[in-house]
């Protein structure tokens, strides 16, 4: 249950193939790098129990990374390419890393990082060199690729973006899982999804998102082979599906939609026929998108919803589905609870908040308040979304965390947005938040209320969107920006939000259809 495994037993099978150049890593390959990358983690001083970060885009190094550190018994934090330095410096720091390793394919990234770390942390590039990072490919290259001895039981903790406008790591009550045992994701794929040694799967999004890491490890646990995507498109990855063979895929619903948007001669050519299994999370599907894809890639469709906490999973497959539209399954780890505004349970069919019980526990490094308010007096854990069961006990979701806003699958905290936006010298207020989109599912919105009137139009929205730029990942930041002469906040300082939120979601049935 380990890339070591595969590499005794069938040394060339294929492990990784990157879509863009066709490389090939075998598993003995994959092996022997991660057996380097252990020996330079432990020669830098890293041990089991101590933590290491990493901002890599997607390529065979991620994995030799991941593998290394659960070999050597490592606590790993994978962070988006997407973050400014200033964001990632605060993960880096916040997570304790004793190491970070930077991609030379981000220079400008790398640069403004350089200064931002913490000197106790030990900087390197991978991909080539920068000033002031030693060379990760060098301190790799110089260690055997024998097996280094260690405990086998690293994980990962990655982060969860918080209201509060500051990410947190998600840090599981749980012993690592060692090499020769199967996590609760690989039990999960192999169960439920067929997923073995024959499994061919394709990896559209970025690897640093929980899903795609934990799904890819769990085919290079089972020994199948991993096709990975240096970014996504539609068209190149329905012939991907094809050229490859492939059998197994996870997406989300923004990339359902960009293929059924494709002209209908591109979709007749598709060859989908090697296809067993197509799952799709993190953001929730609307009907006539998923009943689309079900008609033309047939009942092999399956959803989930859960999050990094890991403290509970439902599961739904197409026939399950198609007798109850818009579900997203029914619990498998964990049991659901819908609680009211009394902290009571409801019946049937009565919407409020989702909780998990019987699950995994866990925390929010460093924010006890935030881990208080995820946990019910029952025992019970929620990640903030709303929704409610019907009689049959399949979950639907109504709505997401107050704030929350998923475009394409990713989650964008406006608080982040807001923050800065209040700074701009020209802004009195303001409030972002999620409207409706048809390709992202939700776009991000600001409604400024300008401190001169007369500067509300098109070349204030292009200046606070530029701003918002500067100093934030860009997909946190306003597509665009309205103007009202006064936001609707009560006496004590509360913002309305939905007042305004309401005004963009006339006529949608919830805020995820």
């Amino acid at each position: 249950m380990h890339p070591g495994i595969f590499a005794e037993v069938d040394p060339d099978r294929p492990a990784i193939v990157m879509a863009g150049t066709g490389e090939v890593t075998t598993y003995r390959q994959l092996d022997e790098a991660a057996n380097r990358a252990a020996r330079a983690l432990a020669a830098a001083g890293v041990g089991p129990g101590d933590h290491i970060a990493f901002q890599l885009t997607n390529g065979p190094g991620f994995f030799a990374l991941l593998w290394a550190a659960h070999r050597s018994g490592v606590v790993y934090t994978a962070t988006s390419t997407r973050l400014t330095a200033e964001e990632t410096a605060y993960i880096v720091g916040d997570c304790g890393a004793r190491v970070f390793v930077g991609d030379a394919a981000l220079p400008e990234l790398t640069a403004s990082l350089a200064d931002r770390l913490d000197p106790g942390v030990t900087r390197f590039v991978a991909g080539g060199t920068a000033d002031g990072w030693a060379p990760w490919d060098e301190a790799t290259a110089a260690q055997a690729p024998d097996p280094a001895p260690g405990p086998f039981a690293g994980d990962d903790m990655l982060y969860s973006s918080g209201t509060t406008g500051r990410p947190k790591g998600v840090l599981h009550h749980l012993a690592g899982v060692g090499l020769d045992e199967p996590d609760g994701v690989t039990r999960l794929c192999q169960l439920f999804f067929g997923m073995d040694d024959r499994t061919v799967y394709l990896s559209p999004a970025p690897l640093y998102h929980a899903a795609p890491l934990r799904f890819t490890r769990a085919v290079q646990r089972t020994g199948g082979t991993v096709v990975v995507m240096e970014h996504f498109d539609a068209a190149w990855f329905l012939e991907l599906l094809g050229r490859h063979g492939v059998t197994m895929t996870q997406v989300v619903p923004t990339m359902f939609v960009r293929m059924l948007k494709l002209p209908p001669e591109v979709r007749a050519a598709a060859d989908v026929s090697s296809l067993r299994c197509a799952v799709h999370a993190a953001a929730p599907c609307p009907v006539a998108v998923k009943q689309q894809m079900i008609d033309w890639w047939g009942p092999i469709v399956w959803e989930y919803y859960a999050g990094t906490e890991g403290n509970g999973l439902v599961l739904c497959d197409s026939p399950q589905w198609l007798a109850h539209p818009g579900t997203v399954g029914r619990p498998l780890i964990g049991e659901v609870h819908v609680v009211g505004e009394d902290g009571a349970e409801v019946p049937a069919g009565t919407v409020g908040t989702v909780y998990f019980g019987g699950g995994a526990d866990f925390e929010y490094l460093h924010d006890p308040a935030k881990t208080a308010a995820a946990h019910h007096p029952a025992g019970w854990t929620t990640l903030g979304d709303i929704g409610y069961v019907d009689g049959d006990g399949f979950l639907y979701l109504t709505d997401r965390k107050a704030d929350m806003i998923i475009s394409g699958g990713v989650n964008v905290y406006p608080q982040e947005a807001e923050n800065v936006l209040a700074l701009h010298p020209k802004v009195a207020d303001v409030a972002v938040f999620g409207v409706p989109d048809d390709d992202l599912g939700e776009a991000v919105k600001a409604v400024v209320e300008p401190i001169d009137p007369a500067d509300a139009g098109p070349a204030l929205a292009a200046e606070l969107i530029a701003y918002c730029r500067s100093q934030l990942a860009h997909y946190k930041c306003p597509l665009s920006v309205d103007f009202e002469a006064e936001l609707p906040r009560h006496p004590t300082g509360k913002l309305y939000k939905r007042l305004l939120k309401d005004r963009y979601w006339a006529g949608h049935a919830t805020r995820i259809n």
